[in-house]
């Protein structure tokens, strides 16, 4: 069945929301996403729920759901079990859009590269020019950035110029951690921790405390303290940061790069059974992957 483009960015809209939420949607939220007047939504939502697109929930709290039907129509093979591949533009995910197929239409031409994804969400949340991150895929943990070059509305297509293609390392981060760990004592001076960075060329390492992680201390905070006049003899426990982050050892690589952009941190702890047992930085994992 032909639909029409405000038919097909209705029900597309409709299903982005339905899945974002897990609830009815109501015709003015999505009037109010698309841009359109709420009384022509509702006009088409008739339409669409009499060819049997869109179903309707009756109530205070009722409003539209989509149909089997309606995923036929578009082409959308979504369960329970499906891996949302997101999409990032300029570091930030964007809301109501992650794709579902990349076709790479020039992959064998030798100076270019073009993509076509086919996104499960409106192709008017993207513009021409965009600088967009696509992934990681759930298979072969694929990275894809390039610039957007084109939109197909009707087909719910971007058309991507592509930069680069990655394949994350799907290794555990004990695969790359620094280990035997270099520790301090929650006794030790400042000068016993620049004596161990010193000697270890390392810029940072955990404070433990009977056996147990009680703190970090790190290049950067002892150039702090030493510029504030503290004494080499202060214990690390004065300036060291508690508030440590770990990750287990069976966590893959890409899984904890994300962490490293959103906390600003330079380095994790690597744990296994809750004690400490390496130490991964950002420059390990630049070591292992230098384009990201």
């Amino acid at each position: 069945m032909d639909l029409s483009l405000i038919q097909k960015d209705i029900l597309i809209t409709l299903i982005t929301l339905y899945h974002k939420h897990s609830h009815s949607i109501k015709g003015e939220e999505i009037a109010d996403k698309i841009q359109r007047n709420p009384g022509t939504v509702r006009n088409q939502m008739q339409a669409l729920r009499a060819i049997g697109f869109v179903d309707g929930v009756p109530g205070p709290k009722g409003g539209y759901i989509p149909t089997a039907l309606a995923y036929k129509e578009l082409n959308l093979n979504v369960t329970a079990g499906d891996y949302d591949v997101p999409i990032s533009r300029d570091g930030e995910i964007v809301s109501g859009a992650t794709v579902q197929e990349i076709d790479f239409t020039t992959l064998c031409h030798p100076d270019i590269c073009h993509a076509e994804i086919k996104l499960f969400g409106s192709p008017k949340l993207f513009e021409i020019g965009d600088r967009i991150t696509i992934g990681p895929t759930p298979v072969n943990k694929l990275l894809l950035r390039g610039e957007v070059f084109g939109k197909d509305e009707s087909k719910q297509l971007l058309l991507i110029a592509t930069t680069e293609m990655i394949s994350l390392p799907k290794q555990p981060i004990k695969t790359y951690m620094s280990s035997p760990l270099k520790t301090l004592k929650i006794s030790d001076t400042l000068r016993n921790a620049l004596t161990l960075f010193n000697e270890e060329r390392i810029h940072g390492a955990p404070v433990m405390d009977k056996g147990k992680l009680a703190g970090i201390i790190t290049m950067s905070d002892l150039a702090k303290a030493i510029g504030q006049d503290q004494s080499l003899m202060t214990k690390v426990s004065a300036i060291m940061t508690t508030d440590v982050v770990e990750a287990p050892s069976d966590t893959q690589l890409f899984e904890v790069i994300r962490r490293f952009k959103e906390l600003e941190i330079g380095r994790l702890i690597v744990v296994e059974n809750g004690e400490p047992v390496g130490i991964l930085t950002q420059s390990d994992i630049i070591r292992v992957f230098p384009s990201l």
